[in-house]
């Protein structure tokens, strides 16, 4: 499970609003050097990403909570998102420019860019065809696993004690 803290805007019907603080994946920004992330978040502005979690914890506004997300869902998303476009453009690149081409006794280059652009272009149907399939899918969406701070700790926590 990858995890990240938010806090909680509102809450209604198990499911969340919450506001989550995007990191960099090697930290290096929060040194202010290294690969020039840094130098592009200043000029980005604000990196917080609000989402729509579902809510098994029952958060209230102003939580603070940890957010997860399974990881081959993350694994399985960024495939669709990247790789699938990517593959169909560069195969059919090759399509066009191998097969088609002498078929039509046309330019192989101008088949090769004709035929990627048209594959790229069903790759991304396909990924927003996949999307939409996933999208009430509760093995892809992320969840609230817990709730943090000291805020919400006293209501939601009392402690047996022994006499």
């Amino acid at each position: 499970m990858i995890e990240e803290k938010a806090l909680v805007i509102s809450s209604d019907s198990g499911i969340a609003r919450v506001r989550a603080q995007r990191n960099t994946a090697c930290g290096g920004c929060s040194l202010n050097k290294g690969c020039g992330v840094s130098v592009l978040d200043r000029y980005m502005g604000d990196r917080g990403a609000t989402m729509e979690v579902i809510d098994p914890v029952a958060a209230r506004p102003g939580d603070e909570v940890v957010i997860g997300i399974r990881e081959d869902a993350l694994v399985k998303g960024s495939i669709a998102l990247y790789i699938v476009p990517l593959l169909a453009m560069i195969l059919a690149a090759i399509a066009g420019s191998a097969v088609v081409a002498p078929w039509l006794n046309v330019s192989a280059e101008g088949a090769s860019i004709l035929f990627g652009a048209l594959g790229l272009v069903a790759g991304l149907g396909w990924t927003a065809v996949f999307s939409r399939r996933i999208q009430r899918d509760t093995d892809y969406q992320p969840v609230i696993l817990r709730v943090t701070g000291h805020d919400s700790l006293p209501e939601r926590f009392i402690p047996i004690t022994k006499v």
